[in-house]
């Protein structure tokens, strides 16, 4: 009599292709709870507004800072042309154009010095007393110095935000180079590479990603100092909006020109984190 067969070895599940990823599954999670929180908010701001505690003046109604958002945004019927003739976007448009030109003479500046200081020693112990001294100033400290210097037009605003992004984009820079594996460099030494080949070939790619975080770090600082940075002839932009509508307690202008950094800060810093995973799609797994 024959043995009885053994029972068949489940089937393998076919691996999948390579170079083919599984696409991530959208989880409900990561919008609802964010939606949630919103709602949240906004009911609780609704019963601060309502509970008669503070002054309307100071704690406006969410129906009345979506009225000045519509008031800022659109040309009213009798001709009245969004927030001191100019629009909203017209606003955000003009703080954009001031927060990049200063973020890129920052970053640019901020990664060179970073680099130098990161890789010779005898620069960073120059440099490193005044980055720390520059980081520690407020920017409003020598805005008002700016502003004798280079008058009140755009020279200042630029200016000012460049030294605002400048002290974190080289101090990250500095920290990453410093941080670079140091038998990465050895071997590489060892197999004939020059200095240049060693910081383009090993320092600079071991460095990026927290010369990414940086840069991210730098905009942030830089975007927060955009108020200081229009005090003075600051109309069209966000910050001079906020600083004019606060001059007559006009809450809900002020609200909406906080909202309006704010929303505009978070795409921005999406967008820097979908450049950083492009540029460096190593963070993480190496």
């Amino acid at each position: 009599m024959s043995a009885p067969a053994e029972p068949a070895a489940p089937a393998a599940r076919a691996a999948p292709p390579r170079g083919r990823t599984r696409s991530p599954r959208f989880d409900p999670r990561t919008a609802f709870l964010p939606l949630l929180s919103l709602l949240v908010f906004l009911g609780v701001w609704q019963l601060a507004a309502a509970s008669g505690i503070w002054n309307e003046t100071f704690v406006p109604y969410p129906a009345t800072v979506w009225q000045a958002f519509l008031d800022v945004s659109t040309t009213s019927s009798d001709g009245v042309r969004g927030y001191q003739g100019y629009l909203l976007w017209e606003h955000l448009y003009m703080t954009l154009r001031r927060v990049l030109g200063g973020v890129v003479l920052g970053v640019a500046a901020g990664v060179l010095v970073g680099l130098l200081m990161g890789t010779i020693g005898w620069v960073r112990r120059v440099l490193e007393p005044w980055l720390t001294f520059l980081r520690a100033l407020p920017p409003l400290a020598y805005f008002f110095l700016l502003v004798i210097w280079l008058g009140i037009d755009e020279a200042p605003k630029i200016t000012l935000l460049a030294l605002a992004a400048f002290p974190p984009a080289a101090v990250a820079t500095t920290a990453a180079v410093a941080a670079a594996p140091v038998g990465l460099i050895e071997a590489a030494r060892a197999l004939g590479a020059t200095r240049g080949q060693v910081v383009r070939d090993v320092i600079v790619p071991a460095a990026l990603p927290e010369t990414f975080t940086g840069i991210r770090l730098a905009v942030g600082i830089a975007y927060s100092s955009v108020v200081a940075a229009e005090l003075f002839n600051g109309i069209p932009g966000i910050g001079g909006m906020v600083k004019d509508a606060s001059n007559y307690n006009n809450t809900p202008v002020v609200l909406v020109g906080i909202a309006a950094i704010g929303i505009s800060g978070l795409v921005i810093d999406a967008l820097l984190r979908a450049v950083e995973r492009r540029a460096v799609p190593w963070r993480g797994k190496a």
